[in-house]
């Protein structure tokens, strides 16, 4: 059990501290919303993976570079970004104070609240301390922008901001305007280790390699381990897609149930797992999330 405190960029956002431990839960989750009725998204009937399984089958080969794509790339382009779940997922376009920039992934857990990861919204390597800006676009497939917005107040948890620790990556961007509620939201759950075994889990955001983040690609496959909080995964990734959710799907016909922020490459590993990583959901970071996403509005009833 872990009491974690919600640290504001200066102005801080109101009533966005946590100060309560939690009793162990073994389910919580926030509400998820699929948005506008339309056509069924191709993408997600065929590409995206449901319930648990053994691992995919892949090709045995070393991983590629110092970064997240393991062995022959396998990712994959989402071109139906304008449909769920593909539009609640966000391109991100940092900015420090210096001018510096970098590009990460997000995506929409209420009308004003999106979540990321701690380290783009702040990084004493990227920005000294806050970004300044960030820009937020929804469902981006390259040009024109959809929804785009901007905001500069963001939050994250004292354990991020006092000693950047990686089990609590997480950040908040607050907008000031609510984004059209036809997107959806994710629905957010902590689930426990034993819950987690043996599920598929999807992984989509923003890379650099791929569009220089403004082109969606998607990955999956079988959790390798859950650590007390941590989720390891087979799945390809690259600088730029951190921040994105990793979703489960419990069933077919299930909602998709975000469990954890995608931050980490194999370097982030455990000594001989080859695997990317996310921190995961515990019932501490699901009440953050609440917290936020209360302090900016809420969900619509």
């Amino acid at each position: 059990m872990v009491a974690l405190k919600s640290i504001a960029k200066p102005e801080p956002v109101a009533g966005a501290d946590l100060k309560a431990a939690f009793e162990a839960v073994t389910r919580d989750e926030t509400p998820g919303s699929a948005g506008a009725a339309a056509e069924p998204s191709r993408s997600l009937k065929y590409i995206a993976v449901k319930g648990k399984s053994g691992p995919l089958p892949r090709p045995t080969r070393p991983p590629v570079g110092l970064e997240s794509v393991i062995g022959p790339d396998e990712r994959v382009r989402i071109l139906d970004t304008d449909l769920a779940p593909w539009r609640m997922i966000c391109a991100l376009r940092m900015s420090g104070p210096t001018g510096s920039g970098a590009i990460g992934t997000g995506w929409v857990v209420g009308p004003r609240t999106i979540v990321t990861a701690g380290h783009c919204v702040y990084s004493n390597y990227f920005f000294g301390g806050w970004a300044s800006t960030i820009e937020v676009s929804p469902g981006r497939n390259g040009d024109p922008i959809p929804h785009p917005v901007s905001s500069t107040r963001f939050s994250s948890v004292d354990r991020w901001i006092d000693s950047e620790d990686p089990d609590f990556d997480i950040g908040c961007i607050h907008l000031s305007q609510p984004l059209p509620t036809s997107l959806g939201w994710f629905a957010v759950g902590a689930l426990t280790p034993a819950q987690l075994e043996g599920y598929l889990v999807n992984v989509s955001g923003y890379p650099a390699d791929r569009g220089m983040g403004t082109e969606q690609y998607h990955h999956k496959n079988r959790i390798l381990r859950v650590s007390e909080r941590r989720i390891f995964y087979d799945v390809d990734t690259y600088g730029g897609q951190s921040g994105a959710p990793v979703w489960i799907y419990e069933n077919e016909g299930a909602p998709p149930l975000v469990i954890g922020i995608h931050a980490y490459g194999i370097g982030g590993a455990p000594q001989g797992l080859v695997a990317n990583s996310a921190p995961r959901i515990i019932p501490e970071v699901l009440q953050q999330i609440r917290t936020w996403v209360e302090a900016d509005g809420g969900w619509p009833s």
